[in-house]
């Protein structure tokens, strides 16, 4: 029986890929599966992918044409036969005892989902990470509020994904989307409070680029929302997602944005503004928004606040370059 599928997208990581790959057969878990899609991979990934496969029984190689990470993943799904699934990003790579760790947690309470903690690995020093998600929990409404929005930091129980889910294609920011529609389908959640993942910061990485693209988290989010109103999640989770969606939206949008030129950034601004009051004209209300700081900063955000915040951003910018 396998017990953890992990899936592993390929594209351009040639210079990455050994050392993911190394960290996931070298796993201690035992009964493990490793999915690797080459996703039209136009570099030498291919013939590392290939000398690991004749090594390891337990490396699946696969090629597709090329069609974006969500494509990759969703191929992958599909292929994955073990209880639980975790994905991989092939830039990446993960500690030795992860896998298993984090499979017995799961079978400790039967969780349908088992996050971890992480670190940020920049070229001259790590910055360790933490999943918000402080406790194994069944209150996932509380999980909604702060929970890390990536995947490759969790195991996913199979059932999850057997009536379809699947992430969304041909967009940035996939994760938070895939994330927030499937927690109404989590019953529990088991964590450990260990930094496994190594996350990788490179350029040229999404998180790393400036790109039109970034309009993407707009429309993942009002996508979000059309999936809890045509699932009849709406009511149920209001709150939780008045306030991830304003959260997100004025918070980490708004933040990417200040990499734009000024105009483009006051653009991206009135975006926001407009489809919070669209969604959620009375945010203010929300309870959420009156236990923290940062929540008070989102209850008075406009445009004036906006424009002062990308200032202070530039000359934060300014000031690191100075006294780099």
């Amino acid at each position: 029986m396998v017990k953890v599928s992990v899936i592993v997208p390929v594209y351009n990581v040639e210079e990455y890929l050994e050392r993911c790959l190394l960290s996931l057969v070298n796993q201690s878990l035992q009964d493990m599966e490793i999915i690797v899609v080459n996703d039209g991979s136009p570099d030498n990934s291919q013939t590392i992918i290939e000398k690991f496969a004749a090594k390891y029984k337990n490396i699946k190689s696969y090629i597709k044409e090329n069609g974006g990470l969500s494509d990759a993943r969703n191929y992958g799904i599909k292929k994955a036969v073990g209880e639980y699934i975790a994905f991989v990003d092939s830039d990446d790579y993960v500690s030795e005892q992860m896998y298993e760790q984090m499979y017995q947690k799961a079978k400790e309470r039967d969780f349908d989902l088992v996050v971890c903690d992480l670190n940020y690995i920049y070229p001259d020093k790590i910055v360790p990470a933490y999943s918000k998600v402080a406790r194994d929990t069944t209150d996932i409404k509380k999980c909604m509020l702060n929970i890390y929005p990536a995947v490759w930091n969790k195991i996913f129980k199979r059932e999850l994904f057997l009536d379809g889910i699947e992430f969304k294609k041909d967009v940035w920011f996939e994760d938070v989307e895939f994330i927030y529609r499937l927690l109404p389908r989590v019953k529990s959640i088991g964590t450990v409070h260990k930094n496994f993942v190594q996350y990788v910061q490179r350029k040229g990485s999404i998180t790393d680029t400036v790109n039109r693209k970034i309009y993407d988290y707009i429309d993942n989010w009002n996508g979000i929302v059309e999936y809890y109103q045509f699932n009849d999640l709406y009511n149920e989770f209001k709150n939780e997602l008045e306030y991830t969606y304003v959260r997100y939206i004025y918070a980490t949008f708004i933040k990417q944005a200040c990499s734009y030129d000024y105009s483009d950034y006051l653009e991206a601004v009135t975006s926001a503004i407009t489809n919070v009051e669209r969604h959620f004209p009375n945010y203010r209300k929300n309870r959420y928004f009156h236990k923290s700081l940062k929540g008070l900063y989102l209850v008075f955000f406009n445009k004036p606040i906006a424009k002062i915040y990308y200032k202070l951003k530039k000359m934060k910018k300014r000031k690191e370059n100075l006294f780099r």
